[in-house]
């Protein structure tokens, strides 16, 4: 496992954060209070990172600012990502199960569920590559701890690398973007 890439690794660690939001909750925000235990984690990441306006508020959106490396004017980019999963199927629990070397076969996932080249075509464009995926019994969360993984990664590597040149980046990690109301109290100033 040590040979996968550092944000395989991350998002390997991400996935097994139940963040299941819930449907019809109108008084609370986030949801569910579970999605802000994946939150802490990440602004606890970027605090690591040296990121020193990394903060996670009490709605549990994580914001947090990487200064530009460059003098000169330019536009600050906004990366975002959700930490919460569908309220559909199950997010606890989580086995991920990596697909080494994928060789354009179905995988079986469980005695039940097989993935098919025919039904996900997109799993052609990763022949000979390595595919995370559920076992079946849960949602996998790569909507959107995918995108949190890679952001926590770019930001790793330009913390780590001050001589990559970029302007600001704004961070936002938000929570029930899977019921429609990831973005009800972000804060966008």
């Amino acid at each position: 496992m040590s040979e996968l890439p550092s944000v395989a690794l991350r998002f390997l660690r991400y996935v097994r954060y139940d963040t299941q939001s819930a449907e019809g909750v109108e008084d609370t925000y986030p949801s569910t209070e579970k999605q802000k235990e994946l939150c802490k984690l990440l602004t606890r990441e970027l605090q690591e990172l040296g990121i020193k306006d990394a903060a996670m508020d009490e709605h549990g959106y994580v914001m947090a600012t990487v200064p530009a490396t460059v003098q000169h004017d330019v536009p600050v980019i906004g990366l975002i990502a959700h930490v919460d999963t569908s309220p559909e199927v199950s997010g606890a629990d989580v086995k991920p199960q990596l697909h080494a070397r994928y060789d354009g076969r179905a995988i079986k996932l469980n005695e039940s569920f097989t993935l098919t080249p025919e039904q996900s075509p997109e799993l052609r464009d990763h022949l000979g590559g390595t595919i995370i995926t559920t076992d079946g019994t849960t949602l996998l969360g790569a909507d959107n701890k995918a995108g949190c993984a890679e952001i926590m990664t770019l930001v790793e590597r330009l913390q780590r690398d001050p001589k990559i040149p970029h302007g600001a980046l704004r961070i936002a990690f938000t929570c029930d973007e899977e019921v429609g109301r990831g973005a009800h109290h972000i804060d966008i100033a």
